[in-house]
């Protein structure tokens, strides 16, 4: 499969970390994006490889029918949707025929506490023609009893599929991860610190969110405006109720960080200031604009979860407009923070806290990240003049263009930073194209994948030396975002 021969590649060339993109399901009505999920805890089953099913008898070579013509790095959702869902289809109609295993009877009881919600919300959307839950019959919005054990038990069989779908994809997981710590590489996870609305945590959890007595929210999340848009960002996810999330002692917190560094080695929080103070907007605006900034007992909640966990390796992302008291938490409880290269040369400023002279050890340092162009895609198209001759005054040098990647890379790896992630879009060079995401901009994001024959021997060489020159080897350089294939 191709994720394991990408594993391949990252311990060829001295690897320590893979950091990917959050892995749950995602939905074409939210232009895909893994950060606006129906569910914080299940995987989306399209990252499910279905050759490995005919190894377990689940399938027979003759039910997977040849792939549809797909772009080699372009995801289309559709397609991919379509043609894998045929094929698990016949591996669940299999598993139904024979005995239940006992690891699969043991997965749903060790995930009960979310999986039978939702399946039964997934079966329920499907039933729906994906109606959006605040809209369904009143007793199964309000979750009646009597109307969910009846909703049960006619969507049945629908419910189990799900159930064997996120057995399916927690198990491949596992094996990819156990894959990866063999190899002495460690899974960076991503955690979106906001739910989507129309998903089965709100529906579940209607209570620890601002919803009125219809369960429509009454403010969403956002941001005020920054770097990437003069409006701000109307993300439009509900946002919490921290005085019900305190009196529970965050059990909702609680449940979803367990489950998540049971997944992963390390956690990027992502809008980490989010849970310090948040940017909140009334529900029905059409900006960020109208927003107020609202308070999080965020001492009380770390203080709660750090003594939960006997581990809490979170990365917090602290990128954007950070007031003083974030960083008091951070410094409180030693979370390192991220330092993006691409911000450094936006200024004429030698203190530029981005520029790699000025990183503290305990931060993790990126050329870019998903919401970022990439390195050359930056170079070739957005930098000014002004921040093209400081790049240059920084490199001592102006490199060719086809170099600029590499010599950014460089600089990065020269920090004193702990970690350095690198995005495989940098680490192959190439432009806008690939870029992974552009905020405020609601679609035609979240489509690039790598296809292996980008990885070439001179890649590989390149990137092996610099990780030794500057000994990065299983200390420090990780690779970021990239989306193995939906189809192999």
């Amino acid at each position: 499969m191709a994720a394991y021969r990408f594993a391949d590649f990252l311990a060829r060339t001295g690897q320590s970390f893979w950091q990917v993109l959050p892995l749950n399901p995602t939905d074409v009505m939210c232009g895909n994006s893994p950060y606006f999920s129906r569910s914080a805890f299940a995987m989306n089953p399209l990252f499910i490889g279905i050759d490995s099913l005919v190894k377990e008898g689940l399938l027979l070579q003759t039910d997977i029918p040849g792939p549809p013509p797909f772009l080699p790095d372009r995801i289309d959702y559709y397609r991919a949707e379509a043609y894998k869902g045929a094929v698990l289809e016949r591996a669940f109609q299999q598993f139904n025929k024979a005995s239940t295993p006992d690891n699969y009877r043991g997965f749903c009881e060790m995930h009960s506490g979310w999986l039978n919600d939702y399946a039964l919300f997934t079966a329920l959307k499907r039933e729906f023609k994906g109606l959006v839950w605040s809209r369904w019959p009143e007793a199964l919005r309000d979750r009646d009893p009597n109307a969910l054990k009846a909703a049960a038990q006619r969507l049945n069989e629908k419910v189990e599929k799900e159930k064997f779908l996120q057995y399916l994809a927690f198990k491949q997981w596992f094996s990819l991860k156990s894959y990866c710590n063999e190899k002495e590489l460690q899974m960076i996870g991503d955690l979106p610190i906001y739910v989507s609305y129309d998903s089965a945590d709100v529906w579940v959890n209607p209570h620890i969110f601002k919803l009125d007595k219809d369960k429509i929210p009454t403010a969403v999340s956002g941001v005020p405006p920054d770097y990437f848009s003069e409006t701000g960002q109307l993300w439009n996810n509900p946002v919490y109720r921290w005085d019900v999330l305190k009196e529970s002692g965050y059990r909702w917190w609680i449940e979803r960080m367990g489950h998540t560094l049971n997944a992963f080695d390390r956690v990027r929080i992502d809008h980490f200031r989010g849970l310090v103070k948040y940017w909140e907007v009334p529900a029905g605006e059409e900006t960020a604009l109208n927003g107020e900034w609202k308070e999080v007992p965020a001492v009380h909640f770390f203080k709660t979860l750090t003594e939960w966990f006997t581990r809490f390796p979170v990365i917090a992302e602290d990128l954007g407009f950070i007031t003083p008291d974030v960083y008091e938490i951070m410094e409180r409880f030693q979370f390192p923070g991220m330092k993006v290269l691409l911000f450094a040369f936006a200024d004429n400023d030698p203190m530029h806290p981005f520029l790699p002279h000025t990183y503290s050890r305990n931060c993790v340092a990126y050329t870019g990240t998903h919401d970022n162009n990439t390195l050359r895609g930056w170079f070739d198209n957005e930098a000014t003049r002004e921040e093209k001759e400081r790049l240059f005054r920084y490199l001592y040098r102006e490199p060719p263009v086809h170099e600029i990647a590499w010599e950014m890379i460089r600089l990065v790896m020269m920090s004193v930073a702990d970690t350095v992630v690198i995005p495989m879009q940098d680490i192959l060079g190439l432009g806008q194209d690939a870029r992974m995401n552009q905020p405020a901009t609601p679609s035609g994001n979240w489509t690039w994948q790598l296809h292996p024959g980008r990885i070439t021997p001179a890649v590989e060489e390149k990137l092996l030396v610099l990780t030794e020159t500057y000994g990065r080897g299983r200390r420090g350089l990780r690779i970021d975002d990239c989306r193995v294939s939906l189809v192999d």
